[in-house]
Parts: C-alpha cells; structure tokens; sequence
C-alpha cells in the first residue's frame, strides 16, 4: 500500500494480488474532480437552432401517467438540462406543467428528452407542447406543435 499525494488530493494505492492497482481517495470530493478541477467544465455553446428532428409521440400509458419522448439536436448551453411537457384538456389553455431532468452529452449530435406526465383522468383527451431548458432556467426554444392523446376510458387499478 501506498500514499501519494497528488494535486493536493491523498491517493491510496492498493496492491491487489491479480490487479495492476486500485485507486481509493480520501475524500468525496477527490472522488468527483476532473482532471480540470473541482469546478465543472464551462457551458457548451448553444446550438444555433434548436429543432425536433423526432416526434414527439406518446411512448406509454400505464395508470395515470403518460411518458411522452422526442428528440432533438443537442441544444448546448448547460449540461444540466430539462425537457418541458406543457399540458392541458383545452388546447387554447395548456396551464399544467411536467418537466425531467437530463443531463446532455457534448460529444452527442442529438438528445432525447422523455417526460413522465402524472395524474391524468380516464377518458380524457389532452393536448401537449414539448420544449427544454437548460438548468440556468433558459428555454431552449424548440417548442413544438401542438399534440394531443386521449387516456382510456376505463384505467386499472395502480
């Protein structure tokens, strides 16, 4: 077993018999820094537009929930990142909100957001818009057409 302190950070190397070494650090924080530093890497930049190159469509139905997916170029911005389901019974009032949490990839030409839209009634036709935002709370402007399903008259039981 070795110490080595490296950056500022206490390595602890193990030999295992059977490995070439393991690596354990001494703190959480080791654990998470790139070889950049504590701090994460800086935004992407934007994408110069953001378009839906796939869908959106309704992936599944099960209960009361709805998981809607599209997929879009790679908006850029902050790796943090959110697809946005607008949402309503009234296509002129969509007042109600589901949103999920990505995280992009930079290396990655397009991204595909899924969103779980919960506490739908049986027999109920809605209507839904999709966009994205980055974790900044900027939207990525990629609002799509309007869509629309209707949940089945009868649901089971959950």
């Amino acid at each position: 077993m070795k110490i080595l302190r490296v950056n500022g950070l206490l390595l602890l190397i193990l030999a295992v018999p059977g490995t070439i070494g393991s690596l354990l650090f001494a703190n959480s924080t080791g654990a998470q820094m790139t070889p950049y530093g504590a701090q994460e890497m800086p935004p992407a930049n934007n994408a110069a537009r953001v378009q839906i190159t796939e869908g959106p469509t309704l992936e599944s139905f099960r209960n009361n929930e709805a998981i809607i997916t599209w997929t879009s170029n790679n908006p850029g911005g902050t790796d943090e990142h959110f697809g946005i389901v607008s949402y309503g019974t009234d296509r002129n009032q969509l007042d109600q909100t589901a949103k999920s949490h990505i995280r992009l990839n930079r290396n990655h030409p397009f991204t595909v957001f899924r969103v779980r839209v919960e506490g739908l009634n049986p027999g109920t036709t809605y209507y839904y818009t999709v966009d994205s935002m980055g974790g900044d709370g900027k939207r990525d402007g990629v609002e799509s057409t309007i869509y629309q399903f209707t949940t089945p008259a009868d649901l089971p039981e959950p």
